[in-house]
């Protein structure tokens, strides 16, 4: 089985063990998205000024005995109309908690629609969670800069 297909399956399962009550989680978040829309790099693409965004996750909880680390990374280009994104997975191995996307690359799984619409559906649960004072949902929320090379 790929690696994406075992991470699909085993997100479905946190999904159902989170939503049970079963699951701690420690959540840490670093956006741009709340920085002054003056400061945030812009990319002229075809003409168009898009601004750029960029936002990592980290999700870390123990399942069956087994200590869990997944990071992701979306990109978002706006221009005030629309919306494109692009986003990454990464499994790194446990002592590695930096958001560098450098250092997290060698760690990435192939990344498809349904591994981003599971991962989409355990945040929204998280946050849902989050919202409601479970305590066993942690989330920190931190501002980033972004510099683009």
């Amino acid at each position: 089985m790929k690696k994406d297909e075992e991470l699909i399956r085993k997100l479905t399962d946190l999904i159902k063990e989170t939503e049970s009550n079963h699951v701690k989680w420690k959540i840490i978040c670093q956006t741009t998205d709340y920085n002054d829309a003056n400061s945030k790099p812009k990319e002229c693409i075809d003409g168009e000024i898009w601004t750029v965004d960029e936002c990592f996750v980290s999700y870390e909880c123990t399942y069956k005995g087994e200590h869990f680390l997944m990071i992701t990374y979306e990109m978002i280009h706006s221009n005030g109309k629309e919306q494109k994104s692009s986003s990454f997975v990464f499994l790194p191995p446990l002592g590695i908690r930096l958001f560098d996307l450098h250092v997290l690359l060698p760690y990435s799984v192939s990344n498809s629609k349904m591994l981003t619409y599971v991962v989409h559906s355990l945040w929204v649960l998280l946050l849902k969670k989050y919202k409601k004072h479970d305590d066993k949902i942690e989330l920190e929320i931190e501002s980033r800069e972004l510099t683009i090379d």
